[in-house]
């Protein structure tokens, strides 16, 4: 299909006012500050618009436009994305645009029409709806039993949401050919896990297998009784540690939250070393830097106990981070609400993209850990990729 075609008919379907929602997203330029652009419609004050939300690093912003303008800027964003995903009243369309504006437009019909919903208003849009009841959310006590979040439990419904955006983020790195395979490490009382299985099975329909690890077998067991009562058949939870479980070769996306201190490296050398596609990871109690630190230029701020500590934390997570690019993988740090252990916390986001790092990365990483005399114990464990 050429480029010309594609619009018109993209365009059609949106001023027929078939649009349910959209999702443009692939930057074609590295630089690009809006990461994706989510399209819906909204009525206001009686008139049809396309609302666009542009979602940043860290911030969302919104532009409410007619359609006529609504088609101008959505040819001028087809300019600057790679890839389409949209839901019509009769259909679904996943379009591709190559380098050179090639196009692939993949259409599925929709067995039973759906309605557009126009109304515009300040509650949040969250992956999982605040009105919708979802059984495991009911068994952790989220949720009363009709689908209300818990007045005490707003913060964790929060956390929740936060975490699926990343799951719905890293779609596109998962194989859609073959059963996936996810691994969470210190799952814990496994809210996210249990987040992480619905989203992706009984919300996307994706063929994964997921394993939970804990060392904590009340916690395990009581988790492996929920997921088998909701008949979650591809979700396990074991008890054991990350150095204890040599069970898989090849796994495509690891999850790890909490780990304490080095067991947060051994989880990501472990997912390097199965080719995981993607890694999301939520550090603690990073101590190794803290020790290691010997750097006489930072000694005015690093005198103070509480500031050296954070410091250690960043830098030691912005090593991981570093590490990672050079062993092909695209590495961010953003920022994780986690209302249990601090009010904010630093995620770990990484694709592999298989990139070679070129000699003037690792000089920049090199001359980091020496200027602070660190010695990662993650460098050591990757080694070999290096």
């Amino acid at each position: 299909m050429e480029y010309q075609q594609m619009f018109d008919q993209l365009s059609d379907l949106i001023q027929q006012q078939q649009l349910i929602s959209a999702t443009i997203s692939q930057p074609r330029a590295k630089s690009e500050e809006v990461k994706r652009v989510k399209l819906k419609p909204v009525e206001l004050k009686g008139i049809y618009h396309i609302q666009f939300e542009y979602q940043y690093e860290r911030i969302l912003k919104h532009e409410n436009l007619e359609l006529d303008a609504a088609n101008e800027k959505l040819h001028a964003l087809l300019q600057q994305y790679r890839q389409v995903q949209a839901d019509f009243q009769e259909e679904k369309v996943h379009i591709q645009l190559s380098k050179k504006f090639k196009v692939l437009w993949k259409s599925d019909q929709v067995v039973s029409k759906k309605l557009v919903n126009l109304s515009h208003n300040r509650k949040k849009n969250y992956l999982l709806d605040e009105d919708t009841s979802y059984p495991f959310l009911v068994r952790l006590g989220v949720q009363t039993p009709d689908g209300k979040v818990k007045k005490q439990k707003h913060d964790k419904f929060r956390q929740i949401n936060r975490f699926v955006e990343f799951i719905d983020d890293a779609l596109d790195y998962l194989p859609k050919d073959r059963p996936v395979r996810i691994l969470d490490f210190g799952s814990g009382k496994s809210y996210l896990t249990f987040a992480l299985y619905h989203y992706l099975r009984i919300e996307k329909g994706l063929d994964i297998r997921v394993t939970g690890l804990d060392l904590k077998k009340e916690v395990i067991e009581e988790c492996q009784q929920i997921a088998d009562d909701l008949n979650y058949d591809h979700l396990e939870f074991l008890v054991g540690d990350i150095n204890d479980y040599n069970e898989e070769t090849s796994v495509d996306m690891v999850v790890t939250l909490h780990a304490c201190d080095v067991a947060t490296d051994m989880a990501l050398a472990r997912a390097v070393k199965w080719g995981a596609k993607v890694i999301l990871s939520v550090p603690c109690c990073q101590h190794e830097l803290n020790t290691q630190l010997n750097s006489p230029a930072l000694d005015v701020m690093l005198q103070h106990g509480l500031v050296k500590e954070r410091f250690a934390a960043l830098a030691t997570d912005s090593i991981r981070a570093e590490l990672l690019k050079l062993v092909g993988y695209d590495a961010q740090l953003l920022e994780f609400i986690d209302m249990e252990h601090t009010p904010k916390n630093i995620l770990i986001r990484a694709y592999f993209n298989g990139k070679k790092s070129t000699p003037e990365e690792q000089q920049k990483y090199r001359a980091f850990v020496d200027f602070l005399k660190a010695k990662p114990f993650l460098e050591n464990e990757l080694k070999d990729y290096l």
